[in-house]
């Protein structure tokens, strides 16, 4: 056994050469990534540089998703609704290293604003249907805590129904002169009865009838990606259900709060609601 030096010198040099063959033998990332639109609603693709395990992000204290491989991490990082063009920090923990914040610079974004005068009845609840709300809302609070640990099959996702786009991402209704929250999914108008199918690979965390949302599917594509669809006349699904992307799940219907067909379809990212569209192969 050599123990020179100038042995030492090349062991390290050896071990450092190796080290470097892990890092630069992997993809940057292994899945397509999504369109990137760094403003309220929509999304940040966060480059963390290269480590032997996957960092640890979280975002005012949730997990956010990571993917890639040793040779580099990338955080995509849902952008709430509500938040204010500026910046948002990220918590992130590297195996080896002191926690650190990484700033993401959020846009300004205007979405569209519609007025609307309608019954009163359309607007207030009764007080039977406030308790309900108020049920099913704990209930959804549980389901978009969901968290599993295994990597999304595809980051980039099939449109759920075929038909017209007939509520956009973002648009904030005002009734009778009541700002309402939001619209926080992509509404695509279809007959009733037309089949829906998972828009991702994932596994079915709750089915259900909701006060608002009517018959609805909750599907856990890994690691705080959700996808939600709801209004629908019938469901082909149960929880625990494994779904590959494509797969039949429900077909198009009016219930719950609806005036007509169609499916509203959400894309969730770290509890929060972001555009689908930026998860769609044609741009949306």
């Amino acid at each position: 056994m050599c123990s020179s030096p100038s042995c030492a010198w090349r062991a390290r040099l050896a071990r450092g050469l190796a080290a470097i063959a892990v890092f630069v033998s992997f993809p940057a990332a292994a899945l397509e990534l999504p369109r990137e639109r760094a403003v309220a609603g929509g999304l940040a693709l966060v480059e963390l540089g290269p480590a032997l395990v996957a960092p640890q992000v979280g975002l005012d204290g949730v997990p956010v998703l990571v993917v890639g491989r040793p040779g580099g991490w990338t955080a995509v990082v849902g952008i709430p609704l509500e938040a204010e063009p500026g910046g948002l920090d990220l918590d992130v923990r590297v195996e080896g290293e002191p926690p650190r914040r990484l700033a993401v610079a959020v846009g300004p974004v205007r979405y569209a604003e519609q007025r609307l005068k309608v019954a009163p009845g359309k607007v207030d609840l009764s007080p039977a249907d406030l308790a309900r709300h108020e049920r099913e809302r704990l209930r959804s609070a549980e389901i978009v805590a969901t968290w599993s640990a295994r990597e999304p099959a595809s980051l980039r996702m099939l449109p759920p129904v075929p038909g017209r786009r007939s509520g956009s991402f973002g648009l904030r209704r005002v009734f009778n002169d009541q700002p309402r929250k939001p619209h926080s999914g992509m509404d695509i108008a279809a007959p009733t009865g037309t089949p829906v199918v998972a828009a991702a690979a994932g596994r079915v965390i709750d089915t259900g009838d909701y006060f608002f949302n009517g018959n609805t599917v909750w599907i856990d594509h890994g690691r705080g990606l959700l996808t939600l669809y709801c209004h629908l006349s019938s469901i082909a699904v149960k929880p625990g259900d494994t779904v590959n992307a494509g797969a039949r799940i429900g077909a198009v219907g009016a219930t719950g709060r609806v005036t007509g067909p169609h499916l509203h379809w959400s894309v969730m990212l770290n509890r929060t609601m972001v555009d689908p569209a930026l998860f769609l192969a044609d741009g949306g």
